[in-house]
């Protein structure tokens, strides 16, 4: 799912999460050392990034940059993936408003996944895991999409009685997986990786 660029290199993108101009805190190295760090959410595959900033280059919460292939990287000079409890919390606080930015300028994609989940197990199926998402809203889901696929969220909120904000509750399960690494099923976090 990550993007391929003109010579077929994929290239990760990620949007800034917190900018600190004055390196990590837990940096024990002089400031004259130190070089503007922060924290990323990937684009694709929702992955969180510890990253490090050319010192040249002044940088805005929400503003996109690479972070993967290193030789594609224009403002970013260190990545590393990190855990949600290694965010600064300034980052935490904004990671909300980023997964609904992600998800509202890629609705084509996300409507797709209200169009195509599948059963899990003869039990559980990919829409239960989403938050609200009980039996009768999923065969609500179901028998519409049998119908005719899902264009919108807005057709989506339509047609499906009782289905309420359903960009929302892909939020709310974004975060949920980026919050709890022990979750048995990851949907989004992490998938365009495993789709490669």
């Amino acid at each position: 799912m990550s993007e391929a660029d003109s010579d077929g290199t994929d290239v990760r993108r990620a949007v800034v999460l917190d900018y600190l101009a004055h390196g990590l805190s837990d940096d024990g190295r002089p400031q004259y050392e130190k070089s503007p760090a922060g924290y990323a959410l990937g684009v694709d595959d929702f992955q969180l990034y510890q990253v490090a900033f050319d010192e040249d280059e002044r940088l805005t919460i929400g503003s996109e940059v690479i972070v993967e292939p290193r030789e594609k990287r224009d403002v970013v000079t260190e990545s590393h993936r990190v855990e949600y409890d290694a965010l600064s919390s300034g980052a935490q606080s904004e990671l909300e408003y980023v997964v609904a930015d992600l998800v509202e300028e890629n609705e084509g994609r996300f409507v797709d996944f209200y169009n195509d989940a599948q059963p899990i197990t003869l039990r559980l199926h990919q829409l239960n895991l989403l938050p609200g998402i009980g039996k009768k809203l999923r065969n609500g889901i179901l028998d519409e999409r049998k119908r005719k696929p899902f264009e919108s969220f807005d057709e989506l909120a339509e047609r499906v009685s009782g289905l309420h904000d359903p960009d929302e509750i892909l939020v709310e399960r974004i975060l949920e997986e980026l919050r709890d690494d022990d979750l048995k099923y990851q949907t989004f976090v992490g998938r365009a990786e495993q789709e490669q």
